[in-house]
């Protein structure tokens, strides 16, 4: 008899065990989707570091549109077309 209980015990932690390690392993929550969170996380620092550089390279555009008369004219020039007055804009065409 007690070799049975013994038996039965056995299966019955062996299946706890099994629903254990199978929530662990596929349901929410589980590795799967800390291993998908992390290449998600991943993704988006890579993107974060791009989109940083970017600002960076506009904040110093600002300030040097803000510091300088020269820069704001050439890209008025540049960008937007405009010429001075009593200036002639000659535009070569390839």
């Amino acid at each position: 008899m007690s070799g049975m209980r013994l038996n039965l015990l056995g299966i019955v932690l062996i299946g706890v065990l099994a629903l254990l390690q199978y929530r662990l392993w596929f349901e929410n929550g589980g590795i799967r989707d800390m291993s998908r969170l992390k290449q998600t996380l991943a993704r988006q620092a890579s993107e974060n570091e791009l989109l940083k550089k970017r600002n960076e390279e506009l904040l110093f555009q600002i300030q040097r549109l803000q510091n300088s008369a020269d820069a704001a004219e050439a890209r008025a020039r540049n960008e937007l077309g405009m010429i001075k007055k009593d200036e002639k804009f000659y535009q070569i065409v390839h």
